[in-house]
C-alpha cells in the first residue's frame, strides 16, 4: 500500500509541477485570458466600468426620455400593423413614377422641337438681316457714357427660389455667343431671329411643369438660347469658353454612337507648331466622343505606333478616364522620318473591321480621322479594297498648316468616303474645324427625321449650387432638323434642345421612409455608370467643392464592390428585373466606421430612358415597416408643436408643381391637403398618416423635456445641452437645455450637419448607429465634423423598437448631446472608486504607471488623460495593445476599398502633357509662333521648337504635386460583441506589459487600462491611413483592355442612301490678317 501511496504522491507532485509550468507559460505567453499582470486587478476595472456605465446610462435615459417613448409606442402596439416590404413590387412602382416624371421632361422637349422646326421652315434666310437680341453677356451693361450696350438693353431680372435664388427673367430667354465668334454674324443673327419663337414654348412648358429648370436650344451655328433669361459673366480674362456644340448632350443628340480611329502623322515635316496643332486637334476630337463611342489613336511615319502600346489592335470606350489617359500620351509624340499613309489606312480599316466583328463597340457609325500635313496620293487602292462600294467607314482628313499643295488629295479622300475635309492653320482654328464632322455624322439621322431622345450621364452643374455645393444633373435632349424640301438630302442639323433634370428631383420621387434606415435607391446608365447612389462622391476637398476628374463615369461595381462577379451590375445594365443578395460593408461617419449588413437588392429598368433602377433593403428591421392610425385632429394638433420639424428633403407634399404652393412649408402643405380645399396639391397619403401617428406618440416628450428644463436642481452644471428624437417618418423633435449661445456644437441637427439630419438618401448617422445597437443600450460617439473635428461634445442615442422580437421595425431613435468635459468628469469620478474597506485603493487611473482610456466599438478614444488624444484611433496611441486585441479577436479588422479616391502625386512630366493642351499654353504657344513668323518665316519650325522646349522645361521644373484619381485600401475596426472583458500581457523585449479591457454596461464603450511601465514602441502604431493600390504594368494594361458589360443605345443611324456625300468640305480661308490675329491673342493674354 505504501508503494501505491508513493506512486500517488509522485503523480500528485508531477501534476502540481505541470500545472505550475502551465501557469508560468500562460502568464508569460502572448496572451493571457485567465488573469492579468498583478498591477491591474480585473475586479477593480470591472467596478469602474460598472459605476461609469450605470451613471452615464442613467443620465442618457433620463434626459433623452427613451423609456417614456418606448412606453408610448408600446401603448399603441395593438393598433399598429407590421408589414414586410415587397422589394420587387416597390422598385417597379418607383420605376413607374420615374418613368412618368422623365416622360414629362421629354414631352416638353418635343414641343420645343416642333416649334423650332416650324419657325425655321417659315423663315427665309436674309444675309443682310439686322436684329437686336438680348445677348447674355451684354444685358444691363452700359458704356462709358451710361448708354446701354448694343445687343444689351434693360433686361428685368428677379431672384427666384426655384432657381436657387439666381436672378432670372421668366418671360424671356437670352442668347450666348462664344467669345471666338462674331455676335452679328449673318448666320447667327438669322438663327437668333427665327428661334425667338421658342420663348413662348419655354414659358408654356414651365407653366405645364413648374419643376422644370433650365430649357435651352443649342444651335449648330454656335449660339445658345437659354430660358429663363440670366446674365452671363465672363471669367477673369474676359472670356466665355462655353460652346454648346461640344457639350455631351449636344453631341449625343446630334450623332449616333461611333467607332473612331484617329491617325496622326508624325513624319519629319510635322515638326514644331504643326505637331502642336495636331495634338490639339486630336484632343478636341476626343472632347467630342462620349461614353457610347469607342476609339484608338495611331501615330504613323514609316512605321505604325499605337499611342498606348498596350491597346494595339483594339478600341476602348471613350470614357473620361480613357480619354485623359490618351491625352497624357500625346506629348510623347515626336516627328521624324517619312509618312507611310497607306500602312496607316490599312491598319485603321482592319482594326475597325475586326473590332466590329467582336460586337463590343458601338456597332454603328465608323470613322477614320486623319490628322496630317499632306498626302502624296489618293490611296484609292486601299479604299477600293476596304471601303467601296458600301463606304461604311467615313474619312475625315484634317490638313495641318498653311500649305495647300496636298489639299486636293485629302479632299478627294473625304468626298469619296462620305467624309469631310478641313484645313487647320492655327491653334485658334482647331475647335471650329473639328466640329464640322459632327454635322456629317448627323445627316442620316436628319434625313430619317428620327428625333431620338437622349439622356446624359450624371454631371455637376455649377450654376445651380445648393447648400451642399454644386448639384448633380442629367440632361434630356432632342435634335432639331431642317424640314425644308430643298435641303432634305443635305441633312441639315439646326441644333439640339435640352433641359436639365437635377438628381435631387429623382430622389424626391423615391420615398426614403419605405426603404428603412439603411436602405437606399440607386440608378445607373446603360454603361453601368452611376446616375445616383448615396455612396457616389463626385467632389473632393470639401471646402473647395472641386469636381473629381472621372466623377461622371463611376461604375456601379466601384461602390457595390463586394459583388465581385458583377452579377447585380450586369443584370441592371441589361435592363432585367430581378433580385440579388449579398453581405456588404457600408462605411458611415465619413468612412471612419463600418456596418456589416446583409442587403437584398431589387432592380428593374426605367422605360423610355437608358437608366435602370435598384433598391437595397437591409435584412432584419430593414425589411419591415408598420402602419399606425390616429385621427387627423389629433395628428395635426401635435404636428404643429414648435419643437417639431419634418425632413427637409423628403416629399410629404409636392409643393413644386404649382407656383402658389412653393412658399408653403411641408407642415402647412399637409394641413392644406388634409383640409380638402386644395385638390391640385399632391401628397403622399401613406407618409402623412405615419407622420401624424408619430407626432401623437412622441408628443408627451415635449412636456417631459420641458419639466426637466424647468427643474433648476436638474442639470445644474448644464452638462446635457440637447435632447432629440427622430422617427422613421422623418419627424424630429429637439429640446434645448441651455440657451443657443451656450451650445458647444451649434451646427448639430442643422442643415450644415448633413450627416446628422434626415436627407433625401439617408437617415441621420446617430439614428443608423443606434439601430445596430442591442435594444435598450446607448451608442456614444464624438462627432467628426468636416475640416475641424469638434471634440467638445459627446452624442448618446438609442433605438426604440416597436415589438420585442427580431423582426420588429425600428420606430424611432432618441438621444442627447452632452459636453465632453461633463462626460469625461463622470468617467474619472468612476475610475477613482474601489472596494477596499479601508478606502485605500490599490490602483487608480491617477497612478503614473497606468494609462486609462475610454474607447468606442470602432476603437476611437473618447477619454484619455492626455486630452490631445481625444478622437484619435486607439491603435495610433497604443499600437502593441491594439495589435494584441486584434490577435485575440476582441476587435476585428475590416478591409475596405475606395475606388473613388484621390491621391497626391508629383506632376513631373505628365504635367507638361496637360500644359500644352490647356488654352493658356495653346494661346501662348501661338503668340510665340506668330512673333517668330514676324522675325524669320523661313526658320519657323526650328525657332518655334526652341521656344516650345523652354515652355516644356518650365512646366517640368516646377516639381509640384497634383491630385489624381486612384484606388485605395484601408481598414476599419469593429469590436466583437460577445467579449465583455479581456486581459492580456505583451512581451516587450523582456518587459511584460499588461492590460485590461472591460465593456461598459449598456453601451458601445470599453474601458482600457494599460500598464505603461514597459516601452513597446518597436511594435509601431496601427493606423487607418489608406494605402494606394499599385498596379503593375501588366495589370494596368489588362484593366485598360478589359471592357465591362454595357448596353448599346436602342437607335443607330450610320448612313442613308439619299445622303448628299458631295457636301464634303474644302480648304477654308482661315488666314486672317496677321496683325489682327496677334492683337486678339495679346488681348486675351493681357489680364494674366
Amino acid at each position: 500500500m505504501k508503494m501505491f501511496g508513493d506512486i500517488s504522491s509522485i503523480v500528485s507532485h508531477a501534476c502540481c509541477v505541470f500545472l505550475f509550468l502551465l501557469w508560468i507559460t500562460l502568464g508569460t505567453a502572448v496572451v493571457d485570458v485567465v488573469g492579468s499582470h498583478q498591477g491591474i486587478p480585473l475586479s477593480v476595472v470591472k467596478l469602474w466600468a460598472s459605476a461609469f456605465g450605470g451613471e452615464i446610462k442613467s443620465i442618457s435615459a433620463k434626459y433623452s426620455g427613451s423609456q417614456l417613448l418606448q412606453k408610448k409606442y408600446k401603448e399603441f402596439e395593438r393598433s399598429v400593423h407590421v408589414e414586410e416590404i415587397d422589394g420587387l413590387k416597390l422598385v417597379k412602382k418607383l420605376a413607374e413614377n420615374l418613368e412618368e416624371m422623365f416622360h414629362k421632361k421629354a414631352e416638353a422637349m418635343k414641343r420645343l422641337v416642333e416649334a423650332a422646326e416650324e419657325a425655321h421652315l417659315q423663315h427665309e434666310e436674309d444675309p443682310d438681316l439686322q436684329y437686336e437680341y438680348f445677348n447674355a453677356v451684354l444685358i444691363n451693361e452700359v458704356d462709358e457714357e451710361g448708354n446701354s450696350m448694343e445687343l444689351g438693353g434693360d433686361f428685368i431680372l428677379q431672384p427666384n427660389d426655384h432657381f436657387n435664388n439666381l436672378s432670372v427673367n421668366l418671360s424671356l430667354s437670352v442668347v450666348q455667343v462664344p467669345t471666338n465668334m462674331y455676335n452679328k454674324d449673318s448666320a447667327i443673327v438669322n438663327g437668333v431671329y427665327w428661334s425667338e419663337a421658342l420663348n413662348k414654348v419655354f414659358v408654356d412648358n414651365f407653366e405645364r411643369d413648374p419643376s422644370l429648370i433650365w430649357q435651352y436650344f443649342g444651335s449648330a451655328k454656335g449660339f445658345f438660347r437659354q430660358y429663363p433669361g440670366i446674365k452671363w459673366t465672363p471669367d477673369e480674362h474676359g472670356v466665355i469658353a462655353f460652346d454648346c456644340r461640344n457639350r455631351k448632350w449636344y453631341i449625343q443628340a446630334a450623332t449616333s454612337p461611333k467607332d473612331v480611329v484617329i491617325l496622326v502623322d508624325v513624319s519629319g515635316s510635322m515638326k514644331g507648331l504643326r505637331l502642336t496643332i495636331a495634338r490639339q486637334t486630336v484632343s478636341s476630337i476626343l472632347d467630342t466622343l462620349g461614353d457610347d463611342d469607342f476609339f484608338n489613336i495611331i501615330a504613323y511615319n514609316e512605321e505604325l505606333h499605337y499611342v498606348e502600346p498596350c491597346l494595339n489592335e483594339t478600341l476602348v470606350q471613350a470614357d473620361v478616364a480613357n480619354k485623359d489617359h490618351f491625352r497624357e500620351h500625346l506629348n510623347k509624340l515626336f516627328a521624324k522620318g517619312i509618312g507611310m499613309l497607306d500602312l496607316a489606312l490599312t491598319e485603321a480599316f482592319e482594326l475597325l473591321n475586326d473590332f466590329n466583328q467582336t460586337g463590343r463597340g458601338s456597332v454603328c457609325s465608323q470613322a477614320i480621322m486623319l490628322v496630317t500635313d499632306g498626302a502624296v496620293d489618293t490611296y484609292d487602292a486601299v479604299f477600293a479594297k476596304y471601303n467601296w462600294p458600301d463606304r461604311k467607314v467615313r474619312i475625315f482628313p484634317y490638313l495641318i498648316g498653311r500649305e495647300s499643295a496636298f489639299a486636293d488629295n485629302l479632299k478627294w479622300m473625304a468626298c469619296a468616303n462620305k467624309g469631310y475635309f478641313t484645313q487647320i492653320s492655327t491653334l485658334a482654328d482647331v475647335q471650329e474645324n473639328v466640329m464640322e464632322y459632327l454635322h456629317v455624322l448627323s445627316r442620316p439621322k436628319v434625313i430619317d427625321q428620327e428625333h431620338d431622345t437622349v439622356w446624359t450621364e450624371a454631371y455637376v452643374d455649377n450654376t445651380m449650387k445648393d447648400s451642399g455645393g454644386p448639384v448633380m444633373m442629367t440632361t434630356v435632349a432632342m435634335p432639331v432638323f431642317s424640314t425644308k424640301n430643298e435641303t432634305r438630302n443635305k441633312g441639315i442639323l439646326l441644333g439640339v434642345v435640352g433641359t436639365d433634370v437635377p438628381v435631387s428631383e429623382i430622389l424626391k420621387a423615391i420615398p426614403k421612409w419605405k426603404l428603412g434606415i439603411h436602405g437606399y435607391a440607386f440608378a445607373i446608365t446603360n454603361n453601368g455608370y452611376i446616375l445616383t447612389h448615396p455612396d457616389l462622391r463626385p467632389l473632393y476637398e470639401e471646402g473647395k467643392k472641386r469636381k473629381k476628374p472621372n466623377y461622371s463615369s463611376v461604375d456601379l461595381s466601384e461602390v457595390e464592390w463586394e459583388d465581385k462577379e458583377d452579377m447585380l451590375r450586369n443584370a441592371m445594365v441589361n435592363r432585367k428585373t430581378g433580385t440579388f443578395s449579398m453581405e456588404v460593408k457600408k462605411t458611415i461617419d465619413k468612412g471612419r466606421r463600418v456596418l456589416v449588413l446583409h442587403n437584398d437588392y431589387y432592380y428593374t429598368d426605367i422605360k423610355g430612358t437608358p437608366f435602370s433602377l435598384g433598391v437595397a433593403l437591409s435584412r432584419g428591421h430593414g425589411k419591415y415597416f408598420f402602419r399606425g392610425s390616429v385621427t387627423i385632429e389629433e395628428g395635426l394638433h401635435d404636428l404643429e408643436h414648435p419643437d417639431v420639424a419634418l425632413a427637409d428633403e423628403w416629399t410629404y407634399c409636392n409643393t413644386d408643381e404649382h407656383p402658389e404652393h412653393r412658399y408653403l412649408s411641408q407642415t402647412e402643405a399637409i394641413k392644406l391637403y388634409l383640409s380638402g380645399r386644395e385638390p391640385h396639391l399632391k401628397c403622399d397619403k401613406e407618409l402623412i398618416e405615419e407622420v401624424l401617428f408619430d407626432a401623437v406618440v412622441t408628443a408627451p416628450l415635449e412636456a417631459y423635456w420641458t419639466s426637466l428644463a424647468l427643474n433648476k436642481s436638474e442639470n445644474s452644471d448644464k452638462g446635457v445641452e440637447i435632447a432629440y428624437l427622430g422617427t422613421r417618418s422623418g419627424l424630429s423633435r429637439i429640446n434645448l437645455f441651455v440657451v443657443p449661445d451656450q451650445l458647444n456644437s451649434p451646427d448639430f441637427l442643422t442643415a450644415e450637419d448633413k450627416e446628422g439630419v434626415f436627407t433625401a438618401d439617408h437617415f441621420p448617422l446617430w439614428y443608423k448607429r443606434a439601430a445596430e445597437q442591442v435594444p435598450g443600450t446607448f451608442v456614444y460617439s464624438l462627432p467628426f465634423n468636416a475640416g475641424n473635428e469638434n471634440k467638445s461634445v459627446v452624442l448618446a442615442s438609442t433605438a426604440i423598437q416597436l415589438l420585442d422580437e427580431r423582426k420588429s421595425p425600428i420606430a424611432a431613435a432618441v438621444g442627447i448631446q452632452m459636453k465632453l468635459e461633463f462626460f469625461q468628469r463622470k468617467f474619472w469620478t468612476a475610475s477613482r472608486q474601489c472596494a477596499a474597506l479601508d478606502g485605500k485603493c490599490s490602483i487608480s487611473c491617477d497612478n503614473d504607471d497606468i494609462n486609462c482610456y475610454l474607447v468606442d466599438n470602432n476603437g476611437f478614444i473618447l477619454v484619455a488623460e492626455d486630452n490631445s488624444l481625444t478622437g484619435m484611433f486607439f491603435g495610433e496611441v497604443e499600437g502593441s495593445v491594439m495589435s494584441r486585441l486584434l490577435s485575440m479577436d476582441s476587435f476585428k479588422r475590416v478591409t475596405l476599398y475606395d475606388y473613388q479616391a484621390i491621391c497626391r502625386i508629383y506632376a513631373e512630366s505628365s504635367d507638361s502633357a496637360h500644359s500644352l493642351l490647356s488654352p493658356y499654353f495653346a494661346v501662348f504657344a501661338a503668340v510665340k509662333w506668330l512673333l517668330t513668323e514676324l522675325v524669320i518665316y523661313l526658320v519657323e519650325f526650328n525657332l518655334y521648337s526652341w521656344w516650345y522646349s523652354d515652355l516644356t522645361a518650365k512646366a517640368q521644373r516646377g516639381g509640384r504635386t497634383m491630385l489624381v484619381p486612384c484606388d485605395t485600401e484601408y481598414p476599419a475596426f469593429v469590436s466583437e460583441r460577445t467579449i465583455k472583458e479581456t486581459t492580456g500581457n505583451i512581451d516587450c523585449d523582456g518587459c511584460i506589459k499588461s492590460f485590461v479591457i472591460q465593456q461598459i454596461p449598456s453601451s458601445n464603450l470599453f474601458m482600457v487600462v494599460v500598464d505603461n511601465k514597459c516601452d513597446c514602441q518597436e511594435a509601431g502604431p496601427i493606423t487607418m491611413e489608406p494605402i494606394e493600390i499599385m498596379y503593375n504594368e501588366s495589370l494596368k494594361c489588362d484593366r485598360l483592355r478589359f471592357q465591362k458589360d454595357r448596353r448599346r443605345p436602342d437607335t443607330c443611324h450610320p448612313f442613308h442612301p439619299d445622303e448628299n456625300s458631295m457636301e464634303c468640305g474644302g480648304a477654308h480661308s482661315l488666314t486672317p490678317s496677321l496683325m489682327a490675329t496677334l492683337l486678339a491673342l495679346l488681348a486675351a493674354l493681357y489680364p494674366r
